[in-house]
């Protein structure tokens, strides 16, 4: 029996799970994708990675450790659950992200120098960007666009509603805390609370309404320009389509050919052109600004209810202590929703964003009561 340190070991168990929990995830997109062939690139990303896991349990064995049994870890049940119920594509970009974040890590394992696992991990990555690509009809399409400023989430629908959850949270706790601090009246906190749910929560939606429309209509004038185009100067619309076919590592004799076909039906010249030149969906462009509107108020709303429900049924100090206790819970679990992402610990994420939403409130309340005292 090989002797290795404790580090070592506890770095095996790492990869391990690492590993179960991509296979799971792999697994459960591919029950769920309506598409057989991804299905089916979903299904060989499984059984890689179950592969890696059989890697890591050998090293874990043979240095007398016992690998257990084979588990998803709570953020791996969570995208699990996910997915069961919203899609493979809902969860696509956050599997995505994390294989290209540890797209490397085993190139400096020397356990792994003399087998395929890092370039299968490296293709891993390439195989799920391409997949980002694809056009498809996932669901959560719509909930990906919420919250205008959260959109460099790389389109990750459930990062969008957690954060878009988060805003009202933070911004109505703020104010409750600032007009209690003001003010000993259940009934004029309580109000003023609604309000500034309400107030965010239309603000939050027109700003996406305004956004989504906004994208359309540029979209639409980027397609009427590159129509006048096709229509006037056909040949030169070719011959870009053919740049872009090689571009792909279609062959030139073969990429002119299929320009040429692509010409004669205008229709999917123009279709081919806004996905690649444009980098638009014809289909969608920029999906429904109504329906972005209502997750956004929808998301807002839920986040900003927190603070207000305990002045709903108590009053006084009571209702006060209640709404820091609720809104501190549920900022806990937001930081601690974030770690599915970032998977960073849950007690430093979910500590932290605890630690800054209370800070905010702690500092409205005391503008609130230095106003409240001045204004007598």
């Amino acid at each position: 029996m090989t002797i290795v340190s404790d580090a070592d070991l506890k770095r095996y168990r790492t990869n391990r799970q690492d590993e179960i929990d991509s296979a799971a995830q792999y697994r459960a997109m591919a029950d769920v994708e309506p598409d057989e062939g991804v299905a089916r690139i979903y299904r060989e990303l499984a059984t890689v990675e179950e592969k890696h896991v059989g890697f890591w349990e050998k090293l874990i064995a043979e240095r007398g450790g016992d690998p257990g049994p084979r588990k998803p870890s709570w953020r791996a049940r969570v995208l699990l659950w996910t997915a069961k119920r919203f899609g493979s594509r809902m969860i696509l970009p956050t599997v995505a992200q994390h294989e290209a974040a540890g797209h490397n890590d085993y190139a400096s394992q020397d356990e792994t120098a003399h087998t395929r696992m890092t370039a299968q991990e490296r293709s891993h990555t390439r195989v799920l960007q391409s997949l980002l690509k694809r056009k498809t009809g996932a669901a959560g399409s719509e909930l990906a666009r919420v919250e205008g400023r959260h959109r460099n989430v790389g389109g990750n629908a459930l990062r969008a509603a957690v954060l878009g959850a988060n805003d009202g949270l933070c911004s109505n706790l703020a104010l409750v805390m600032g007009v209690a601090g003001a003010t000993t009246s259940s009934q004029l906190i309580l109000v003023t609370g609604l309000a500034g749910l309400l107030a965010g929560a239309c603000s939050m939606a027109l700003g996406e309404w305004i956004s989504v429309t906004s994208s359309r209509e540029l979209a639409e004038r980027e397609l009427r320009i590159e129509a006048d185009e096709l229509a006037a100067a056909p040949e030169e619309e070719r011959e870009e389509l053919e740049l872009i076919y090689q571009a792909k590592g279609v062959p030139r004799a073969e990429a002119k050919q299929l320009s040429q076909r692509l010409l004669d039906d205008q229709g999917a010249a123009l279709d081919v052109l806004a996905r690649e030149e444009l980098g638009i969906d014809p289909d969608e462009l920029g999906g429904s600004a109504k329906v972005a509107a209502i997750m956004s108020f929808v998301l807002f709303a839920f986040g900003a209810l927190f603070p207000v429900i305990p002045f709903m049924v108590a009053s006084g100090w009571s209702a006060v202590i209640a709404s820091v206790v609720l809104s501190g819970l549920a900022l806990f679990v937001v930081g601690a929703a974030i770690t599915i992402f970032t998977g960073r610990s849950v007690w430093v994420s979910g500590g932290r964003q605890l630690a800054l939403g209370l800070a905010a409130a702690g500092l409205t309340y005391g503008l609130g009561r230095v106003l409240g005292v001045a204004l007598g």
